[in-house]
């Protein structure tokens, strides 16, 4: 939808929210847009694991999810990184609404694969209604990656596949994944623009790996899908890596 931007918020997220972060948001604000904020924290699920001396387990990049990992995913998300987020954006004067899967079951989920990621879920149901109404009154919605499946059993949902189906969903004119690097890089340089056959020949030369792969994946289904741009960066203020519906088609 013309108008609509999606925000994934990642890597250490203190770090992501700068004077200059803010500054963007409110010049997007005062030309229109609508604001929606999606946030990891896996940074902070890490540390908190290695302090309470829980192993961490990576597969594919992402996060296998024992009962015991999800309970501290959830502290994690819900207990720390969301309100801190949320604070920071109402003391930069914006109307910020924390939101996760046990407000209206804002995301339906399904498990990905539980005997080999565990608690791990893909995005089934986006509450489109709900974000429409909260942007409506200029609200700034910030979601958790996490989700409900349809008989109740909490999920941990990759952040970039969440911002992706929220980003989906709202046919946003552009989506931003946020991330530690300024987009992908090859030989020494940052690449601004990735058709499908580039991201083919990146894959197999592993200059797309780890985390960046889900992401990737993601911002392909995103643009596939009515999205009309994704950007790949570590600041809202530069596009970064781009893949547009014009690179696809």
């Amino acid at each position: 939808m013309k108008g609509i931007i999606v925000v994934k918020i990642g890597g250490v997220a203190s770090d992501n929210l700068t004077k200059e972060f803010f500054q963007q948001i409110t010049h997007w604000q005062k030309a229109g847009k609508k604001i929606v904020i999606v946030h990891g924290g896996g940074h902070y699920i890490s540390e908190m694991m290695h302090r309470l001396n829980v192993p961490v387990s990576i597969k594919g990049g992402l996060r296998v999810t024992t009962k015991e990992t999800l309970a501290i995913t959830q502290m994690v998300l819900i207990g720390q990184v969301q309100p801190m987020i949320t604070t920071k954006f109402q003391q930069a004067g914006f109307s910020a609404v924390g939101l996760n899967a046990s407000c209206a079951q804002i995301i339906t989920g399904e498990f990905l694969d539980e005997k080999k990621y565990g608690h791990v879920g893909n995005v089934k149901q986006i509450d489109k209604e709900l974000l429409l109404h909260l942007i409506s009154k200029k609200h700034v919605p910030i979601i958790a990656p996490l989700g409900l499946t349809e008989t109740g059993e909490w999920l941990n949902i990759n952040a970039d596949n969440v911002a992706c189906k929220v980003a989906e969903e709202l046919q946003a004119e552009a989506l931003y994944l946020l991330t530690d690097v300024q987009g992908v890089k090859k030989e020494g340089q940052w690449l601004k623009e990735l058709s499908p056959k580039d991201i083919y020949g990146l894959k197999e030369e592993k200059v797309i790996k780890g985390g960046m792969l889900p992401k990737i994946e993601s911002a392909v289904s995103a643009v596939t899908n009515g999205v009309h741009k994704v950007h790949i960066t570590n600041k809202i203020q530069q596009v970064g890596t781009t893949i547009s519906k014009e690179a696809l088609a």
